[in-house]
């Protein structure tokens, strides 16, 4: 079943497909920004409220051919866990007792489809591929981070994580964090994984929609792994310097790595993530270039607009050092211009920030430019009184 924007059944049935490709990454979320001002699409995480209740996935089949004149739903504005055009194509593909159905009724049904999916292509993945390094895909604190870094999180105060940090431009901090061991056996098993992939000619989904090339961590076993880096080392960090975006209530997460060079990716476009706080640790190897450049925060309404000289700031990678910011700090990565670059990154979310969103407007308090214009609005406001008072004096 294709499900990367252009969805077409591979059978009539196609609820029970024996060996389902990959329906499309439910976690990925990379959020371009394009000169015409129109966002990429960004795949959220949480389940839309007060959907109806539909038949259980047992039951449910997509047609062979699609409705080829249907008009169907925008799915933009909600956070469904798969890009919104995979719902939009798959539309098309509904019984006909459905078709005409509330977009609530159609959420659900496509949802609980793909979800089945996404579980069935993860449990195929981790019954049939053999791990190189076992020790990955449990929590071992002590082999995995430098001392320094432990002692920090021991501590739990934000004088003993700005000990370990620097912050070179607001909201962005760099650290020492994981041993030359890790960064290696890392390397190793995800060299592992893609030969797995390519011996057995296994379709997988790559990170997100602007790479392709890297692996989901998650799909391959380091979810369970992954969470407990989250909850036990990432949330106590960002409890003290993100707290406006959800920091001290991180929920989920969506674990990977990315690779560039030679015949891989060569350079990020220019976007924001589909997280709250973003980890991203360079795990090596050999390499020239690839840069980060970050061009300030921004929400959902700014995310396109001009770039203030401040806001301006180029990191260098440096194997085992770590940087932590905002998902929504606007980003890319310049090209490799030499050797290889993996990193691994992890996207962390909060459900709880996610649902108070909805019913905020103004952003002030972390998008640079909701900020600016508060300032504007104040300014004027202040004049205008200014001007009221003098007028009332002449007169």
């Amino acid at each position: 079943m294709s499900l990367d924007g252009a969805a077409g059944p591979e059978s009539q049935e196609r609820g029970a497909d024996e060996n389902p490709p990959p329906p499309g990454n439910p976690a990925d979320g990379s959020q371009a920004l394009h000169a015409n001002g129109n966002n990429g699409s960004v795949n959220g995480v949480s389940e839309p409220d007060g959907l109806e209740v539909v038949p259980t996935y047992a039951m449910h089949r997509l047609r062979l051919n699609p409705y080829s004149d249907h008009k169907p739903e925008n799915y933009e504005d909600l956070d469904l866990g798969f890009s919104p055009l995979v719902f939009s194509s798959l539309e098309r593909y509904l019984p006909p007792n459905l078709i005409l159905q509330t977009r609530d009724v159609k959420v659900s049904y496509m949802r609980n489809i793909l979800l089945q999916k996404h579980r069935e292509y993860r449990q195929k993945i981790i019954s049939n591929y053999q791990r190189l390094h076992k020790e990955l895909y449990t929590m071992h604190a002590a082999d995995f981070f430098v001392p320094s870094f432990l002692k920090a999180i021991n501590e739990n105060t934000e004088t003993g994580f700005r000990n370990i940090m620097s912050e070179p431009s607001p909201g962005v901090f760099t650290f020492e964090m994981v041993q030359p061991r890790l960064c290696e056996m890392l390397l190793a098993e995800v060299e592992n994984f893609e030969k797995w992939v390519h011996e057995t000619k296994f379709r997988i989904m790559r990170p997100n929609t602007m790479n392709k090339y890297g692996a989901v961590l998650d799909d391959f076993g380091m979810e369970t792994m992954l969470d407990k880096v989250m909850e036990d080392f990432i949330r106590p960090i960002s409890k003290f310097f993100f707290p406006e975006v959800g920091g001290s209530t991180l929920d989920a997460h969506h674990g990977f790595v990315v690779q560039y060079g030679m015949n891989r990716d060569v350079d990020l476009g220019f976007h924001v993530d589909d997280a709250e706080v973003t980890l991203n640790v360079c795990l090596g190897k050999q390499f020239s270039g690839g840069e980060l450049y970050f061009r300030g925060v921004r929400c959902e309404n700014h995310v396109n607009t001009e770039t203030q000289s401040e806001e301006i700031f180029d990191y260098v990678h440096v194997p085992g050092r770590a940087i932590l910011h905002r998902g929504r700090h606007r980003h890319g990565a310049r090209a490799t211009t030499s050797g290889n670059r993996t990193n691994l990154l992890l996207w962390c979310r909060s459900s709880v920030f996610r649902e108070l969103r909805k019913y905020q407007k103004d952003f002030s308090n972390w998008c640079s430019e909701c900020e600016r214009e508060k300032k504007e609005r104040q300014s004027k406001s202040v004049s205008a009184i200014k001007l009221e008072l003098l007028r009332r004096e002449a007169t």
